[in-house]
């Protein structure tokens, strides 16, 4: 789930940061690789393996079909790609890209060792920039994002790449950690994230890289901003799902045949951009 920003407290290879939860591209990409051999047992520690279960689900969001084509952007160690290649079967092709090579490496060594049928879809691990997609517009059915949303320099700028290369229709969907608000979650949710994780990272020996995680989920946007963020970049017809008591959002939206309005259209369009609660299925 990495690409182009986001870090704990202090700093990375001897370089201090501006603000908690950002970092310079070379220094994430730094970090990411550092923790590769650590991030799938951390990850299933933190989540209490319950990140399987939501990468499943983003990959329901998509709606894919067998034949189409699928990008997952950050990645990481392949596994929200491994399910679009599920229900891309047969016929269909699916690229995870991300920045950390080490990550990459891990991605293709899991892909290499899961059990494969005749209609299988292998999985392509490239290295691209999740805000410079190396691929032309239109190219996907869908993209995903799991865990790497908050990573980006410019979330809006990932975003639109992500839209960008989704054909007219096309899905674009996020899995994301978001702040919950409600006790009493919102305490046990602090407390997890601002002194248990990074304890946990300390025993597994990156204490700083596992300090970044509370401070880029503060910074990053609440659902209803999220939604009008990829309201700007070109989706439509955008919805989000709250799971696991809130810390988990999942956004789905189609791409748009057509440009959106300007900022300053959106603005003066008041609520228009953001998904209507009704669809909003909070769990």
């Amino acid at each position: 789930m990495t690409v182009s920003a986001a870090s704990a407290p202090g700093s990375v290879s001897g370089t201090p940061l501006s603000s908690p939860g950002t970092l310079e591209e070379a220094q994430v990409r730094a970090m990411f690789d550092r923790i590769s051999g650590l991030y799938d047992r951390m990850n299933t520690v933190m989540t209490a393996g319950l990140h399987h279960q939501w990468r499943r689900r983003a990959a329901d969001l998509t709606r894919l079909a067998a034949g189409d084509r699928a990008l997952d952007v950050a990645t990481g160690t392949g596994d929200l790609a491994l399910e679009l290649a599920r229900r891309v079967a047969p016929g269909g092709s699916v690229i995870g890209a991300d920045f950390s090579e080490r990550m990459l490496a891990l991605a293709r060594a899991k892909a290499n060792h899961r059990s494969v049928g005749p209609d299988a879809v292998a999985v392509r691990f490239e290295a691209a920039n999740a805000l410079a997609l190396p691929y032309p517009d239109g190219a996907f059915d869908a993209a995903t994002v799991g865990f790497g949303a908050r990573n980006f320099s410019d979330l809006e700028l990932g975003l639109r790449e992500m839209t960008r290369v989704v054909r007219p229709g096309g899905r674009v969907v996020v899995l994301e950690l978001t702040t919950p608000r409600r006790q009493p979650l919102s305490t046990f949710f602090e407390l997890w994230f601002d002194r248990v994780v990074p304890a946990l990272g300390q025993l597994a020996g990156d204490a700083q890289a596992y300090s970044y995680l509370p401070n880029s989920v503060r910074r990053f946007p609440g659902p209803d901003e999220l939604a009008a963020v990829m309201w700007r970049c070109g989706c439509q017809h955008i919805r989000y799902r709250l799971t696991a008591g809130g810390i988990i959002a999942l956004h789905v939206g189609e791409v748009a045949s057509s440009p959106q309005p300007s900022d300053h259209s959106a603005a003066s369009a008041g609520s228009s951009h953001r998904p209507p609660s009704g669809l909003r299925e909070k769990r």
